[in-house]
């Protein structure tokens, strides 16, 4: 066989290997320990996260220096529901941390816990004794105690962390987080707003405030970055801006469709690496996955007042339970005068007529408690909750502020059809039925 034929082959084998190897992949753009740490505003633009805050960082001989503090919270999912949780740093989810490819972290972990915990960093390529999983590559963090990881952030994307010592309870309970990790090279056609949600799913029985870790089917309040509509902030931006939203999802059980009104977008970006332009999907929907993250581009250029939820129709409603009666068409008002009259005065079934009133009615619910609670809208009230928020993009905005609702130009807005519209387009409406 000749030489170059070997040369040949064992050049083919290399590349097949770092196809295959994702720390090699990693690897081939990055330039090694010794670099200066990132700086945000000179070497990333800092990203946005809703309703959420920042872990700040130090730097001691080159090397960034965060604090985690693992600890009981106290955190509102949306008005009139709080729940006493455990989080970080005072905070449910916990604070997202933001580096850049290349940066050394070092990170110490607090435990204030009543029971142990360790800190994984998901996704995240680094040596097996820092990757966090209890008794495995680690000894507990018990009570009080306070451990270090160190570690050189060899990738960029979309990750995570949370706990991996009873994660079923800790998760459940809000323990997770975001790891944003930039690029050490900034690219030729960054974001101009780019925002980053952690998807998640909890059961919370109408009237207490403790979360239940030990559910596996019946999550009733589905959350963007610990929230639940209306207590979701919205994504705001000017027209035309390209936007990057990054998802990530660490709920217990589901899968989540997020699904964006008005646009098509492109999914760039997963927590495996960045998807070549030639093999990005356009898509109005995405599936993130538990344990997974994609990231989504746009160009903002129709404004307006988007909605942006998971189209898994129950994820949409908060505090809904299995336990309800199906109603649909049945006539209750001889049922609802004998139990007002006997049982309970000023009783109304719920749900004859569908769903869509009850966060409307203002019917008394127990303490604490946002049962099918949804938001006002503009000209009605939003008969959704949960994990849904809002894509506001303007023309011409002075901050990013909440701008209001959108004024729609005239003869842009869906309105009721006149007789005089019904007999220009010949269109005949039924007779109306009668029980």
């Amino acid at each position: 066989m000749q030489r170059s034929a070997v040369a040949g082959g064992a050049a083919a084998l290399a590349s097949t290997a770092a196809l295959l190897s994702p720390r090699l992949l990693a690897q081939a753009t990055y330039t090694g320990d010794g670099l200066a740490p990132g700086q945000p505003d000179t070497d990333y633009k800092p990203v946005v996260v809703p309703n959420g805050v920042k872990l700040p960082y130090k730097i001691v001989d080159g090397v960034k220096v965060f604090h985690l503090i693992a600890q009981e919270v106290e955190h509102e999912v949306a008005p009139g529901l709080k729940i006493k949780g455990w989080g970080y740093n005072g905070v449910i989810h916990g604070p997202t941390f933001e580096a850049v490819e290349g940066d050394r972290v070092r990170i110490y972990v607090t435990n204030q816990l009543s029971e142990p915990t360790t800190a994984h960093w998901h996704g995240i390529l680094l040596p097996n004794g820092m990757d966090g999983v209890g008794g495995l590559t680690q000894h507990l963090i018990q009570p009080d105690e306070t451990y270090k990881y160190e570690f050189v952030l060899r990738q960029h994307g979309t990750f995570m962390y949370h706990p991996h010592h009873d994660e079923m309870t800790q998760m459940a309970l809000g323990m997770m987080g975001l790891f944003l990790i930039h690029p050490r090279t900034r690219a030729e056609n960054p974001p101009d707003r780019e925002f980053a949600i952690m998807l998640s799913e909890w059961k919370i029985v109408p009237g207490t405030s403790r979360p239940d870790p030990n559910e596996m089917t019946e999550f009733n309040i589905l959350t963007m970055n610990a929230k639940a509509y209306p207590g979701t902030d919205p994504l705001v931006v000017k027209t035309g801006e390209r936007v990057r939203i990054r998802l990530g999802n660490l709920g217990a059980m589901n899968h989540h469709p997020i699904h964006l009104h008005g646009y098509q977008f492109r999914l760039v970006e997963t927590d495996g690496g960045q998807i070549p332009e030639s093999a990005q999907q356009r898509e109005v929907t995405i599936l993130v996955p538990v344990g997974s993250t994609r990231t989504v581009e746009f160009v903002a250029d129709a404004p307006g007042d988007w909605a942006m939820h998971c189209h898994m129709t129950h994820h949409v409603m908060n505090q809904m339970g299995h336990g309800a009666l199906n109603l649909i068409g049945v006539d209750t008002d001889e049922i609802d005068k004998k139990v007002r009259k006997t049982l309970i005065p000023g009783f109304m079934n719920m749900g004859a007529d569908g769903m869509g009133d009850m966060g409307a009615m203002g019917m008394p619910v127990p303490q604490n408690s946002i049962p099918m609670v949804g938001g006002q809208g503009q000209y009605d009230p939003i008969t959704m909750g949960g994990m849904f928020t809002i894509l506001k993009v303007r023309d011409d905005l002075k901050s990013y502020d909440d701008p209001g609702w959108y004024q729609h130009p005239p003869g842009t807005l869906a309105s009721v059809a006149t007789d005089s519209d019904l007999k220009r387009d010949g269109i005949q409406l039924p007779s109306k039925q009668t029980s």
